[in-house]
């Protein structure tokens, strides 16, 4: 093979690359499209009225996770499977950020931690990386990690709203949530980046609970409760 016609084959090889990148950002495109909409429907729970609304909150965003689903099926198709981290880059975000929304709405529904094989379930996509796209178990952990951050708004915002229960329950979470990630060795960079932002959740969080306590109203809600 003469020089030539090596950096030919090469630039065949090149071309074909931008051509499987360039069909992975469109379907991207999309999907970061309806995780936007997702969380605009998700985001009215911090208003005041939007406690009692919940549950059609929450039955929208799994309408609209059907959507995801068919994006999801349509960028398996967009690469080889063995090659999944090859072009990870490209839909680790939006990845990360559709694992916070599923881990956000079974949270408001059950007021559970979503496990990874539920997100996997709501994406339509695969755990086992040999199975090919698959939910990469870091980044459902950076997903988790924005979901702290969520809750750790909602607490106040709960507070405003009149429903002083709340934030002792999300404290309560928060911290078995810590405590998790304690037990991890986080190698991943901006994965411990993430988590150092979990302490200031945590501390936010029980500063919202200390000030209800001063105040009476988290015993006033625990007899309200009884």
């Amino acid at each position: 093979m003469s020089v030539t016609e090596m950096f030919t084959y090469i630039q065949g090889f090149l071309s074909a690359d931008q051509d499987i990148r360039e069909d992975i950002r469109k379907v991207v495109q999309v999907l970061e499209q309806t995780a936007r909409e997702i969380l605009t429907v998700l985001q009215s729970v911090h208003q005041p009225t939007g406690f009692k609304d919940i549950p059609s909150k929450c039955l929208k965003a799994r309408e609209l996770f059907c959507t995801v689903r068919n994006h999801t099926g349509e960028l398996k198709t967009k690469f080889p499977a063995e090659q999944y981290y090859r072009y990870h880059e490209h839909w680790r975000f939006v990845l990360q950020r559709l694992a916070f929304l599923a881990a956000f709405v079974v949270y408001l529904e059950s007021e559970s931690l979503v496990t990874r094989e539920e997100v996997a379930k709501i994406l339509a996509i695969e755990v086992d990386r040999e199975k090919g796209f698959h939910l990469d178990v870091e980044d459902y952990l950076a997903g988790v990690l924005i979901l702290a951050s969520e809750l750790s708004r909602l607490a106040v915002n709960s507070v405003t709203a009149g429903d002083y229960g709340r934030p002792l329950r999300i404290s309560n979470f928060i911290n078995e949530l810590d405590s998790g990630f304690r037990l991890l060795n986080l190698k991943n960079d901006p994965l411990r980046k993430r988590y150092d932002g979990l302490k200031y959740d945590v501390k936010k969080i029980e500063e919202v609970v200390y000030d209800l306590s001063i105040r009476g109203l988290a015993k006033e809600q625990e007899t309200g409760g009884e």
